[in-house]
């Protein structure tokens, strides 16, 4: 079995689209008014599915239950900081030391968090 695919529930899928194509630099291989989806690394999918569609139903979610984490070398932590905070994502944690590495969590439109971090990078 290959895990090889993350979806997210989201209000808005082509906006939910565009910003993680911008974010990401990845194109927009699928797109409806209730799913869309873009190539992650390695094979993997991004896929964004309008939440009042979900079959089945899923209850009503908080996007703070979600995370998506992206390992970056310890030079690029505070520079994705900067630039994500440029582009205008709400920053939930800004780069923090923890026990794992250095660290911070900005949000997407849907309030998923995004985690980027450098493992075992602590200043």
């Amino acid at each position: 079995m290959n895990f090889n695919f993350v979806l997210l529930y989201v209000a808005n899928p082509p906006a939910s689209a565009a910003f993680y194509k911008d974010l990401l630099g990845a194109p927009i291989i699928e797109e409806s008014p209730t799913f869309c989806m873009l190539p992650i690394r390695d094979g993997g999918m991004l896929g964004l599915w309008k939440r009042d569609t979900v079959q089945p139903s899923a209850r009503a979610i908080s996007g703070a239950n979600n995370e998506i984490a992206f390992v970056v070398s310890s030079e690029d932590v505070d520079a994705k900081h900067q630039g994500w905070k440029a582009r205008g994502l709400t920053i939930a944690q800004p780069p923090t030391d923890m026990d794992f590495g250095r660290t911070f969590v900005a949000l997407d439109p849907d309030g998923h968090r995004l985690r980027v971090f450098a493992p075992g990078a602590a200043r």
